[in-house]
């Protein structure tokens, strides 16, 4: 009579668990210290990195960023690796710029949600925060929405693996979605930590309800529900229209893309079958 055998883990299934505990890791440490920053209310944390709650507030999104990237960096192609930085540049330029023109939009976030329908959600969540990270640097002020940028880079990968970017009509509607809830999260931070909003055009809007006899926090979380849902919208529109302007060779090399067929369109390993099919039997 055989005895039953026992199933060991596989080595591929150890490493996945392992990406996996590092991606929950590097979120837990994002979320701490969103609530660290919230609970605290550290007004110095606009005067750069010589105050002791911009430094945690710097480790703390740091490493959650640090795990995220090392849980999913083994399944991403040198490609993504490339074009990480592309995105935080991106981030920073239309974000400093959109900040400077008194509109109630951010643009800041194009290059985290291009990365994340290409990569899936932790590398979305790595870039988004990895932007406020490095654009803190030369504006102090967006540090502590590294949390919110996070979330968005989560969202949009999310919103690519369940397919709403198969159908271009769909990826605003998934921005605007995001959006509400980036602003309920962001509103917290800008209320208690910087006492309103440093935007013009998103100030004014502040100011309007606050004329109003709304309360700050009341004020700004309006605000945020006006301005970042049709922002939010409006990038992952721009998102959507920059990954199918890629050509077809190219975001097939992101497994993400390949794995949950993100992208409208037969997958290459379709192409292929159909092609074989109607191929010509020879005699």
């Amino acid at each position: 009579m055989s005895q039953p055998s026992l199933t060991l883990p596989t080595p591929g299934r150890q490493s996945a668990r392992k990406r996996r505990l590092l991606e929950l890791l590097g979120a837990a440490a994002i979320a701490a210290t969103f609530i660290y920053l919230v609970l605290t209310q550290p007004t110095d944390i606009a005067g750069g990195l010589s105050s002791v709650s911009a430094l945690v507030a710097l480790g703390g999104f740091l490493l959650g960023a640090a795990l995220l990237i090392a849980g999913v960096l083994p399944t991403l192609p040198t490609s993504t690796v490339v074009l990480m930085p592309v995105a935080l540049v991106l981030n920073i330029v239309l974000g400093q710029l959109m900040g400077t023109s008194g509109l109630p939009f951010y643009f800041d976030a194009i290059g985290t949600v291009l990365i994340a329908v290409l990569a899936g959600p932790a590398a979305g969540a790595a870039t988004g925060a990895l932007s406020s990270i490095v654009w803190s640097f030369i504006n102090p002020t967006v540090l502590p929405f590294a949390a919110g940028s996070a979330l968005i880079g989560f969202l949009a990968g999310t919103a690519a693996r369940y397919g709403l970017f198969r159908r271009f009509y769909l990826a605003p509607v998934a921005g605007f979605a995001t959006g509400i809830l980036a602003g309920v999260v962001s509103a917290p931070i800008a209320a208690f930590v910087f006492g309103g909003t440093s935007g013009a055009g998103t100030g004014a809007i502040v100011s309007a309800f606050r004329a109003m006899g709304d309360t700050l926090l009341a004020a700004i979380t309006k605000q945020a529900l006006i301005s970042d849902p049709m922002d939010k919208a409006i990038v992952f529109a721009i998102a959507a229209m920059l990954v199918y302007a890629l050509p077809r060779r190219t975001t097939f090399q992101f497994p993400f893309v390949r794995r949950y067929n993100v992208l409208a369109g037969k997958s290459r390993g379709e192409e292929n079958a159909a092609g074989k099919t109607a191929a010509p039997k020879n005699a």
